[in-house]
């Protein structure tokens, strides 16, 4: 028997508390389009550059801490500038930012990085992969102040 051959992503899931709340955050905050709520109204789905993303809500609202689940977290892609506009949105918005901007120049994911948190806790990354060694490395605070 050989491996199986794959040929994409239909969706990911991210457990939330609130479905409502998950909605909006999603919606207006990170900008996903909603395509609508399936399974009796206990997930939504929403879609990002031609990617599906549901969201499903929990029987049973838990908090869990980074410290809890690692290195789990869900990443998106963004432009330089949709980068350091999400760092305003976030301070204005009282998003949780979860650490400082992160500058990684070898690995699989080069770039800057910012991660936070949804209302339900889940860790969320957003990476400009435009950055390259030797370019600046303005802090969250100086992204903001700019």
């Amino acid at each position: 028997m050989g491996k199986l051959s794959l040929e994409g992503v239909t969706h990911w899931s991210i457990p939330v508390n609130n479905l409502q709340e998950a909605e909006e955050f999603y919606r207006e905050v990170l900008g996903m389009e909603y395509r609508g709520r399936i399974h009796h109204g206990t997930m939504t789905c929403l879609s990002l550059g031609g990617d599906s993303i549901l969201l499903c809500e929990r029987k049973e609202p838990i908090f869990r801490t980074v410290e809890q689940d690692n290195h789990l977290h869900h990443a998106f892609t963004v432009s330089p500038t949709m980068f350091e506009q999400a760092c305003k949105v976030f301070r204005a918005l009282g998003v949780r930012v979860n650490e400082p901007i992160g500058y990684l120049e070898k690995g699989f994911f080069t770039g800057r990085h910012l991660y936070f948190l949804d209302p339900s806790g889940n860790r969320l990354e957003l990476r400009d992969p435009t950055w390259k060694p030797g370019m600046p490395k303005p802090t969250f605070e100086e992204i903001v102040r700019s």
